[in-house]
């Protein structure tokens, strides 16, 4: 499925064409894949209606894959072919900045990602690094696996961020992929932690409930007592301004997006200093991945196990599934079977 102009989804229920592109041979360095499955993510909608980096047009979207190796190319002899293995997010660094040598190749100006600067996931076959490409654990099925590359490590690192201890409150601003996930870890590594939901949608938090939520409440509602750290993974700008205003003293607002809505920015006019941040309160973003997190995630998940609750579509149904995300009708994560 090829991305072949931005365009605001609300213009088009098919933002994406099915196109014929020919099997990409991989280069140095890379193999080919027989894509199985992709997980359909919320940045896929910031590419499409332009709020992300522009991508490299024509370009086929998705980055939670799972495939099998078909074929390598020359100086690759740590896959095998067959091989089951994942692509995330990050699809390439440099590995020579500051950034890179320091831990923080999530950073690199030179940061590649997949299925926006270079082709994805939403296609029989793409190549990718055989040095970015993840081992993935027998206990999951392919479709299972899918979400835990982008949703689930992406809520990893934000969890590391919040520098949260068991005992202490987790808020969660909103309920998708991402957060499904990061409440089933918590309830795992932290068990004595309680989690607040915060969502607009009555079926999202009563998704939340039916998983252990400790609270759940609309978006700008008053949970039982102060978090110690929020993890807002909305795109819009409110919900940080409710977050601050319930946030601990000290505690840490990590916002999980690549973007926010640019039609509601004037809502930080009424952003206070002694009301939002005020008592050493700090908001912190998250931004892309390294491949130690995609790897650290896949482990702790394969251990607790930890599993996503997911919706499967054909590669056909992709424009379907982009449209119930955007109108916000979600259950977990979403999943496009490729073959």
């Amino acid at each position: 499925m090829l991305l072949k102009q931005v365009r605001n989804v609300q213009s088009s229920s098919a933002p994406l064409e099915l196109a014929d592109v020919p099997i990409p041979v991989p280069g140095p360095g890379e193999i080919l894949l027989r894509v199985a499955v992709c997980g359909v993510c919320h940045t896929e909608l910031d590419e499409i209606e332009g709020r992300t980096r522009p991508p490299q047009l024509p370009v086929v979207p998705g980055h939670q894959v799972i495939g099998y190796v078909e074929q390598m190319g020359s100086g690759v002899t740590s896959v095998t072919v067959g091989q089951r293995l994942g692509v995330a997010w990050i699809f390439s660094a440099c590995g020579t900045c500051d950034q890179c040598t320091n831990g923080n190749e999530n950073l690199c100006p030179h940061f590649c990602a997949t299925g926006r600067d270079v082709n994805g996931g939403y296609a029989e076959y793409m190549v990718a690094p055989a040095a970015f490409a993840h081992r993935i654990p027998e206990q999951f099925t392919d479709a299972e696996a899918a979400p835990l590359l982008c949703a689930g490590a992406i809520g990893y690192r934000s969890v590391k961020l919040t520098n949260l201890q068991d005992g202490q409150t987790l808020g969660l601003t909103g309920f998708g992929a991402s957060a499904h996930l990061v409440l089933k870890m918590v309830k795992h590594r932290f068990p004595n932690s309680p989690v607040y939901v915060f969502a607009r949608s009555e079926t999202e938090r009563e998704f939340a409930k039916n998983l252990g939520a400790t609270w759940t409440g609309d978006t700008t509602a008053s949970p039982p007592s102060s978090p110690h750290a929020i993890i807002d993974t909305t795109p819009a700008w409110e919900p940080v301004l409710a977050a601050l205003r319930v946030l601990a003293p000290a505690g840490r607002l990590i916002i999980n997006a690549i973007r926010k809505e640019p039609n509601d920015r004037h809502l930080l006019a009424s952003l206070d200093y002694s009301s939002h941040l005020w008592m050493e309160r700090v908001i912190k973003s998250v931004a892309n991945v390294t491949r130690n997190d995609v790897r650290e995630f896949l482990r702790l998940a394969s251990t607790i196990p930890l599993k996503p609750d997911f919706q499967e579509y054909s590669l056909l149904e992709a424009n379907i599934a982009l449209s119930e995300l955007k109108a916000r009708r979600i259950r977990g994560a979403k999943v496009l079977r490729i073959s």
